[in-house]
């Protein structure tokens, strides 16, 4: 069987493409990891986000590196700790951008609470990636709550 150039051209399109897809869900997963493992420190927001990221949550919108650190000092202080897991994406890419659909679960172990006592979340995000010099980031990331069970953090905002 010879390989001939349309083949090949064929072969690294396609190759590209699932490279994409795991680079794509790698940063996915960076994402939910450091929120968890990271969650008192900002040193891995540039290898997930780019700077001018617009994050939307149940609780707010966060704009820009400010933003996201304002996120994250909202969970830090709402919960003493957290296990995210993120699955089932649906990535569709456009040349040096993506859209990524994503399922994910949470449970959230509120400050001053009863040993025993979490704040469970599940839903769903959709997510906008960018190829970057550093590889993918995202630049806009909206979670729709679909559920939640427990104690909400004081204030009742999810």
């Amino acid at each position: 069987m010879t390989t001939t150039a349309p083949d090949l051209a064929d072969l690294s399109r396609r190759l590209q493409a699932l490279t994409d897809r795991v680079e794509l869900t790698q940063v996915c997963d960076r994402f939910v990891r450091h929120l968890d493992q990271d969650r008192h420190s900002d040193h891995w927001l540039d290898s997930v986000f780019v700077t001018d990221t617009h994050l939307t949550f149940p609780m707010g919108e966060f704009k820009g590196r400010e933003g996201q650190v304002a996120f994250l000092e909202t969970a830090r202080k709402n919960f003493e700790r957290t296990h995210h897991l993120s699955s089932n994406y649906d990535i569709r890419l456009d040349g040096d951008s993506a859209r990524v659909t994503a399922h994910l679960m949470a449970v959230h172990l509120p400050r001053s609470a009863e040993p025993d006592s979490h704040f469970s979340i599940g839903g769903h995000y959709e997510a906008e990636a960018v190829r970057t010099a550093d590889g993918w980031r995202l630049r806009t990331l909206a979670f729709d709550l679909v559920w939640n069970a427990g104690d909400p953090p004081a204030g009742g905002k999810v």
